[in-house]
C-alpha cells in the first residue's frame, strides 16, 4: 500500500515559498504522492443566499495542473488530482494538460476525475451542469484516444474532433483515470471504467458495500475487479497508533494507497502540517 499525503489547498495559502517547503519536505519525509483538490472557483455567499457548500469565495485553491508542474520540477513524487472536475472543463485541453503533467514528471500523473457539487463554478465555466454524468463518460473515451493515438476523428454528443491529435504524447498512454466515487450511480462508473477510485467514508461496513458495488459493476463490464485501485482518506491525528490502526484497517479493506490528510485539523502553518506529516512519517513509513 503506498502512502500518500493530501496538499493542504485550503490551508497552506500563497506563498510560494511555503509550496515549495512542503512539496521538498513531503518528499524526503518518504512519502510516495502529493494529492490535491480542485475547485476554480468559489461561490460568494452574499450573492447566493443560503449557500451551504463546504468552500466559498474566500476559500483558496492552487490550481491543480500548474501546481504540479511546479512540483514536477521540485520533486520525483507521483502527482494525483483527487478530483479534477472534469465536465465544467474543455475535453481537449484537459487531456493536454495531463498529457505535459505526466511527461514533465516522468509518467507519475493519476488523473483523478470527478462530476463535483458546484453549479456556480459550472456556470461560470460556460458547461451544464445537469449533463454532467454522461459528459464525463464521453471525456473518458476521448481522453484515453487522445492519449494514445498521433491522430483520431470523434464525433460525441458533447465533443468533435476532426483528424487532430496531441503533441507531445504523455509518458504514460493511457494515462490512468481514476474516479472519485460517493454515490451508486458512482461506483457504477468507477467499476466500467476507472483504474481506480478514491472512497469518500471511512474503513467500515459502507466501505465494503461501496467496494462491493465497484467490483460487481466491473465484473459485469468484463473487467478484473482485482485490477481497480483505491485509494483512501487517512484523516491525521496526532495518536500514532490510532493513525497506524486506520491505516492497517485500510489495507486490510483492500486499499492499494493511502493519503495522509492534514486539512481541517487546527494547523496553522506549513511548518505545522509538515511536523504534523512527520509524526504521521513515524507512524506510518
Amino acid at each position: 500500500m503506498r502512502i500518500g499525503v493530501v496538499f493542504p489547498q485550503t490551508e497552506i495559502g500563497p506563498d510560494v515559498g511555503a509550496v515549495r517547503a512542503y512539496g521538498q519536505r513531503v518528499e524526503e519525509l518518504g512519502f510516495r504522492h502529493v494529492m490535491a483538490y480542485d475547485h476554480v472557483l468559489g461561490a460568494d455567499p452574499d450573492v447566493h443566499e443560503g449557500w451551504e457548500g463546504p468552500y466559498d469565495v474566500d476559500t483558496a485553491f492552487h490550481e491543480p495542473m500548474v501546481l504540479f508542474g511546479y512540483l514536477a520540477a521540485l520533486t520525483s513524487l507521483e502527482m494525483v488530482s483527487a478530483i479534477i472536475i472534469a465536465p465544467q472543463r474543455q475535453t481537449a485541453l484537459l487531456a493536454k494538460q495531463a498529457a505535459e503533467v505526466d511527461l514533465l514528471t516522468g509518467g507519475r500523473l493519476r488523473l483523478g476525475v470527478g462530476l463535483g457539487w458546484n453549479r456556480v463554478e459550472y456556470e461560470a465555466l460556460g458547461q451544464d451542469f445537469t449533463t454532467r454524468g454522461r459528459r464525463i463518460e464521453e471525456q473518458v473515451a476521448l481522453m484515453r484516444r487522445l492519449w494514445t493515438e498521433r491522430s483520431l476523428s470523434f464525433d460525441g454528443e458533447f465533443d468533435r474532433v476532426t483528424g487532430a491529435g496531441l503533441a507531445p504524447l504523455p509518458a504514460q498512454r493511457p494515462i490512468p483515470i481514476w474516479f472519485g466515487a460517493q454515490s451508486a450511480p458512482a461506483y457504477r462508473r468507477a467499476g466500467r471504467l476507472a483504474d481506480g477510485w478514491f472512497p469518500q467514508m471511512e474503513p467500515g461496513p459502507g466501505l465494503e458495500e461501496a467496494k462491493a458495488a465497484v467490483e460487481r459493476a466491473a465484473a459485469e463490464a468484463g473487467r478484473d475487479p482485482a485490477a481497480i485501485g483505491m485509494d483512501g482518506r487517512l484523516r491525521w491525528t496526532p495518536d500514532q497508533d490510532a493513525l497506524a490502526e486506520t491505516a492497517g484497517r485500510w489495507r486490510a479493506h483492500g486499499a492499494t494507497h493511502v493519503s495522509v490528510n492534514t486539512m481541517n485539523a487546527g494547523l496553522r502553518t506549513v511548518d505545522e502540517h509538515l511536523a504534523a506529516l512527520e509524526s504521521a512519517a513515524a507512524a506510518l513509513l
